[in-house]
Parts: C-alpha cells; structure tokens; sequence
C-alpha cells in the first residue's frame, strides 16, 4: 500500500470493510454512479478487509477506530479526511468534493515553490516538468523515509508498552479489587450464613422453650386436675365415711338406749348369805323389794328365820316401809348387791358384817372369775352325783342355783364377746389397732390395676 502511494500523484483512498450491514451500506454508497465519476480522476481506491494482517500493518500507523471506515490520504501520507462509519452516496460526494479542493491547494503551494526555484533556463520547459515531478516524488519519499517510520514505530511500540504496563495496572487494580470484593462478598456471606444459623438457632431454642413451657403448663394442668379429682374423691369419701361414722354412731346410740332401756327394765339382783354363799336373780325394775325378800325367803327357807335386807355400799338397811317401793326407787336397778341379815343374830354380828364388807366386794369384784373356773370344772371334773345328794339342805340347792345361774351369765358374756367387734385387725404376723374410721373397704381385696373385689 506504501509503495502504491509512492508512485501516484493522486489521493489514496482505504476502504475498511467486515461482514456486516454497515460495510455492505457502505460499499453501497461507493458503487452509486456519482460518486464512482467525483472519484474517476482523483484517488486510488484499495478495499482492506478488517481482519486482514494489511489492516493490521496500516492501524501501526493509522489507528482504526471503527469498522466501516474511509481514508483518504494526501500524496505527503498525510491523512486528508476520515470518514467513520456509513454515511450515503451525497454525503459521501460532498466528502470527496472537499477532499480535492484540499488536495489541489496543496498542490498550487507546491507548484509555487518550484516556480521559484532558481533553475538555469536553459533547461526548458520539459526539465522544469521533470523537476517538478521529481520534486513530488522526493517530498513523499522524504516524508516515508526509515527514519521517519522507525521513529513512528518506536511511538507506537512506546504507546503500546504504556498501554500495556497501564493495562497491566488496571488488570492488577482490577484483580486485587476483585479479590478484596470477593473476600468481602465470602465474609458477608459467611457472616450472614453465621447470622442465620444464630437466628435459627434462637428461633429452636425459643421453641423449645416455648414447648417446654406448653408442657410445664399442660403438667400444671394435669396436676390441678388430678388434685381436684383427688380432693373430690377425698371429700367424697371423706362423706361416706363421716355418713358412715354417724350412721355407726347413730346405730351405736340405738344399741345403748335399747340396752340402757332393757337394763333399766331389768334388776339384776345378788343375795349374799351370812355364810359367804349367795344366789342371783333377774327382776323387773318395777318390782317391789318385797318380791325380791319373798323370793330370798324362798331360797333360804327357815335356816334363818326373820331376816332383813341391807346394803354394803352405800350402808343402808331397808325397813318395812321400803318393802313397798320399787328396785328402781331404791336405786337397786340394773344390778345390786344385797345382804340376807338375820333378825335373831348375836351383837358382834353387825360388827361382823361390816367387817366382811371387804370381802363381800372383793368376791364381786373375782365373781366372774370363780364363775369361769367353776364353768370349765364343770366340764372337766364332772362326776356322778352320790345317792345322797338328793338329801341336801337348802343351802346346797342354793349352790347348785347361783352355779346354772353363773354358767347362763357366762354363755351371755361369750355371745356378746362373740358380736362385739375386734379390737385389732390381723393380717398374718401383723396386728393392727383398729379404729373407728376403719370402713369396710380394708377388709375388701385389692388387685394391681386398683380394681377393688368385694
């Protein structure tokens, strides 16, 4: 392309073209008629594909900006016009029109210098043409010479080491500033990973917690129901016993009056004999006392004659007129003990009789065990009666009577013994006391799963 320029007098035109729409636009443009006959006389056109080493060498000395583009260079290799891009067929026309009319002033300026020149003239007109035409040529060599490109190259080559070395710069820049963004960007997202994995962990922490607490509560709940289940059923049996205990009481107080009624309904009298025997006999306690002295008047007979009746404790001897009162008026009911006095007895017998008071209470007091004893020798010892036994006197009759006597008032005993409840309940080796609140329910059988079998 340099060497092209070298040998014409003309503009040099460079076309740039691709394969894109604009290039083809812009070949468009150039092969329209008008503007093909402005550029006949004038320029020199070359079309240099964009990706060719020719378009390389040329941006060494003319940078290329853009890809379609137009040069038109001088016959100095000074650029007249640029034209960058796509532009239409009269715009480019007009270009062209502008580009000779800066190319022939150029010219003119030439011309004038050679013009003055101081040229033998003897040369002629034809030497002066040829040294004109050398001129030109010399003027572009000049401006194309080694030195002149050397130079531009070396600007180049300058250039594009500090384009290198800046682009290196800003690769480095570029680099560190990613680095330190993308150590920033990991930081962040480890301390966001960190933040999120400290928010969930609150958050399962606060669940939990939270259904601790919902436990604790329904616990709570649990508990103060089955405590008021509890006190219900408490208070439930706590009635059913109270019911009970007063029903128990009630039936009790019954059993009392009934039997405080019968025994007052009842004297249970005892006759003591001045020979330390006695007898016992059951009367109404409406009965008069003279019943009870015919009925001693009975059992004694005329052993001792006219007798009366007195009482060790309180000291009292019933006169006639006593004979007439009741057992209950003589406050003889439910029991009493009564002495058999005889009427004919010597001075010191009182003093006797109230010396044996002592021994009077103490036989009351070990009645019930002499009546035990002689119950039981009863069975154990029992002999046949001799003949003669029909032949007692009255006071082995009064024996015989106050031992069947003892032996119905033991039977009594052992059936009331017999009802009455146990004071201690056994179960096995172990003995427990029991109590008035004891209920039927700790005699009743208990199986594991507190089902209750009656």
């Amino acid at each position: 392309h340099l060497e092209l320029l070298l040998n014409v007098s003309s503009v040099s035109l460079s076309l740039f073209s691709g394969q894109d729409e604009q290039s083809a636009q812009l070949m468009s443009s150039w092969e329209d008629d008008k503007v093909s006959e402005a550029a006949q006389n004038s320029c020199v056109a070359i079309k240099v594909d964009a990706k060719s080493e020719t378009c390389v060498q040329f941006s060494q000395i003319y940078p290329v900006v853009c890809i379609p583009s137009s040069f038109f260079i001088g016959e100095n290799g000074i650029p007249l016009e640029v034209i960058a891009g796509t532009v239409p067929a009269e715009e480019l026309k007009k270009r062209i029109s502008r580009v000779k009319q800066v190319w022939a002033q150029n010219w003119i300026s030439c011309s004038f210098i050679i013009s003055k020149l101081r040229f033998p003239l003897w040369l002629g007109q034809a030497t002066l043409s040829t040294i004109h035409t050398i001129y030109h040529k010399c003027v572009i060599i000049s401006s194309y010479c080694p030195v002149r490109l050397t130079k531009k190259l070396e600007e180049r080559r300058e250039q594009r080491k500090t384009g290198e070395e800046e682009n290196v710069i800003k690769k480095e820049i570029e680099r560190r500033k990613v680095g330190k963004d993308m150590q920033d960007f990991k930081r962040k997202q480890e301390e966001e990973k960190t933040k999120r994995l400290l928010e969930e962990r609150n958050r399962e922490r606060a669940e939990e917690k939270a259904a601790r607490a919902r436990v604790k509560q329904q616990i709570a709940l649990d508990r103060a129901d089955r405590a008021a289940r509890y006190a219900k059923t408490q208070e439930e049996e706590k009635a059913a016993k109270q019911a009970l205990l007063h029903a128990r009481q009630a039936e009790q107080e019954v059993r009392k009056e009934a039997l405080l009624r019968e025994r007052s309904t009842i004297a249970r009298i005892q006759f003591r004999l001045p020979d330390g025997s006695s007898f016992t006999n059951q009367f109404t306690s409406q009965s008069r006392l003279q019943e009870a002295r015919n009925f001693a008047a009975q059992e004694v007979g005329n052993r001792y004659g006219n007798f009366s009746l007195a009482t060790m404790f309180p000291r009292r001897e019933f006169t006639s007129e006593d004979l007439d009162k009741t057992l209950l008026e003589l406050e003889l009911a439910p029991s009493a003990s009564i002495v058999v006095l005889p009427s004919g007895r010597p001075a010191n017998a009182v003093v006797q009789s109230s010396g044996g008071s002592i021994w009077a209470v103490l036989g009351t007091l070990l009645y019930p065990l002499l009546a035990v004893w002689r119950f039981l020798s009863s069975f154990l010892f029992a002999t046949p009666p001799p003949p003669g036994a029909a032949s007692r006197g009255p006071a082995h009759q009064s024996n015989s009577y106050t031992n069947s006597a003892s032996a119905s008032d033991k039977a009594k005993r052992e059936i009331a013994l017999e009802k009455r409840p146990k004071d201690f309940k056994k179960d096995g080796k172990i003995c427990r006391l029991r109590t008035q609140e004891d209920s039927e329910d700790d005699n009743n059988t208990w199986n594991g799963n507190s089902t209750q079998q009656m």
